[in-house]
């Protein structure tokens, strides 16, 4: 190739069932998609990595499929992360303005003051998400640099990880010759591809339902909330049906993605659908009416821990936009409408948006993750080390040398 190519950004969604890579090029005008891999992912459930190798193995192909695709070569990654070992809390931190002028020092001794609460050893501080900072008692400041004042405080919410499950992750992409540039929690990412600004700003749950974890991010007044991982996923919904319906696992996979329905009332009573039996006896003709019995109380139970997970966000009455569904799962037929029943909230499906290139590939909501660590990784090259994020990066920097240390 001649010509001089723009920036490479690559997002990679590590999931339960699929690995997708995702490679943006970064033009003037915002990114475009130039190449897309997915592999079947074996080797993590709910979440987390249980078999390094079938996972490297899952994403050497992924990565050399997108490669293809893009005509480039990856080196480095933003990877996502999910699991049940995620915990997400409010703190806050208070320092003294050191020359009456909020300067950048200020803010990363703010942010650090905020982050330094006592976590114990096997788990890792991931983000620290800035909420509003408050000068001598005016609240509600989103960008405090070059503000007068003497008492500077910042309200964030921190995300941790088991320090494990985030060195597995690293470990894979060192396996498969990838450098990680920072690991993305993934509700976060998800939320960076399918929110709108003006969502955040009245109030959004985002409920992100993959194979193995449903992710939950609640955004109002413009900032995170609260970000929390239910293991339970669409992974669960086809070994109920492959239980049910004493059918293959495969099997089990076709059927709901093809005949299943969160909503049993919709499908008309005479439909019914051939399923194929286990160890070589012959298929049974069943009512599709059935099928839907066995999804519809799972998808049920899932949208009522995701209500106790607003609830415990106290967050219940801010959310004016409603709730936002992405994910793999969320393609069956029925969610929204069976969400807005137990929610008692406006409920859309979320596609990948703010992306140019290839988007008819990726505008599907099984791809919202992997083009959100895309958007998040542009965003941080973008920001460099200017904004107030800048504490994060030396500290990501330093995060990632010890890691290295401790594999080596």
């Amino acid at each position: 190739m001649s010509q001089k190519k723009g920036e490479i950004v690559v997002g990679l969604d590590i999931g339960t069932t699929k690995i997708c890579c995702i490679v943006g090029e970064i033009r003037p005008e915002g990114i475009d998609v130039i190449g897309i891999g997915t592999h079947p992912s074996r080797g993590l459930r709910k979440g987390v990595v249980i078999n390094i190798e079938a996972t490297v193995a899952s994403i050497r192909r992924a990565v050399e499929e997108a490669e293809l695709m893009a005509g480039a070569e990856i080196s480095a990654v933003y990877a996502g992360i999910a699991g049940g070992h995620i915990r997400g809390f409010n703190s806050q931190g208070v320092v003294a303005v050191k020359d009456k002028e909020v300067k950048q020092g200020d803010i990363e001794r703010v942010l650090d003051a905020a982050r330094a609460i006592n976590i114990p050893q096997d788990r890792e501080i991931l983000h620290v998400l800035p909420q509003e900072y408050i000068i001598d008692e005016q609240d509600g400041i989103r960008e405090p640099l070059g503000m007068s004042g003497v008492r500077l405080e910042a309200k964030v919410h921190i995300v941790t990880a088991a320090v494990s499950s985030a060195q597995n992750i690293v470990k894979c992409c060192g396996k498969t010759g990838l450098n990680v540039a920072d690991i993305v929690l993934e509700p976060l990412a998800s939320a960076e591809a399918t929110l709108a600004d003006e969502e955040k700003e009245l109030g959004v749950a985002l409920v992100d339902i993959g194979g193995g974890t449903t992710d939950v991010a609640i955004f109002s007044a413009g900032a995170i909330q609260h970000t929390s991982v239910i293991p339970l996923g669409g992974n669960h919904l086809t070994n109920d049906i492959a239980v049910g319906l004493r059918t293959p696992m495969h099997e089990a996979e076709k059927i709901k993605v093809k005949f299943g329905s969160a909503q049993g009332s919709s499908v008309d009573k005479d439909d019914t659908i051939e399923v194929p039996s286990v160890g070589g006896r012959a298929p049974r003709v069943l009512s599709r009416r059935i099928l839907c019995e066995i999804i519809e109380p799972r998808v049920e139970e899932l949208f009522q821990l995701v209500h106790r997970e607003v609830q415990k966000a106290g967050q219940e009455d801010l959310l004016a936009s409603g709730v936002v569904l992405t994910g793999g799962t969320t393609n069956l037929h029925g969610m929204p409408e069976l969400a807005e029943e137990v929610l008692g909230l406006p409920v859309r499906r979320g596609l990948p948006r703010g992306i140019g290139g290839l988007t008819d590939v990726v505008k599907s909501p099984q791809h919202a993750t992997a083009v959100g660590l895309l958007l998040y990784g542009a965003r941080q090259g973008a920001q460099g080390a200017r904004t107030s994020f800048s504490a994060d990066a030396a500290s990501i920097k330093e995060r990632f040398l010890g890691w290295v240390r401790e594999l080596f």
